[in-house]
């Protein structure tokens, strides 16, 4: 069995990554595949100050679905089964967490994300990414 993970934040090349491993499902399977949203964590003393960890939580929750959803459909209509999860923290570190947690044989992310790095020819998370990881890193254009 072939476990990958996809981190997902919404953007094209996410998706990219996402119809990469459709395209090629047979070169995988059988496949388990999980999905990962990270979401930035709100460390700002103020905010907490006025927001409480409930309405936080669930903050990012819907921001987690919303950055999801396309994915989702895209899988849900080609009827492949997946796993999605969703981390709060510094993404790099979090989808390394995550692909060892769940024993992932293959990350397969996007080359650029939604971040303020869309200018740079390698997203920062998908470069620390392929720095951080123990396992093949496949990253789509």
């Amino acid at each position: 069995m072939t476990r990958i993970l996809i981190p997902v934040d919404g953007s094209d090349n996410a998706i990219r990554a996402v119809q990469y491993v459709m395209d090629n499902a047979r070169m995988f399977q059988p496949l388990e595949l999980h999905l990962l949203n990270v979401q930035i964590p709100i460390v700002s003393g103020a905010v907490r100050m006025f927001i409480d960890a409930a309405t936080i939580r669930r903050y990012h929750e819907e921001e987690g679905e919303a950055a999801m959803a396309r994915t989702k459909t895209l899988l849900d209509a080609g009827k492949v089964p997946y796993t999605a999860h969703l981390k709060v923290g510094h993404a790099a570190e979090a989808i390394v967490a995550t692909a060892q947690a769940h024993q992932c044989d293959l990350i397969v992310m996007g080359s650029r994300g939604l971040g303020a790095a869309s200018g740079m020819w390698l997203g920062s998370v998908a470069a620390k990414t392929l720095h951080l990881s123990r396992i093949p890193v496949t990253v789509v254009k």
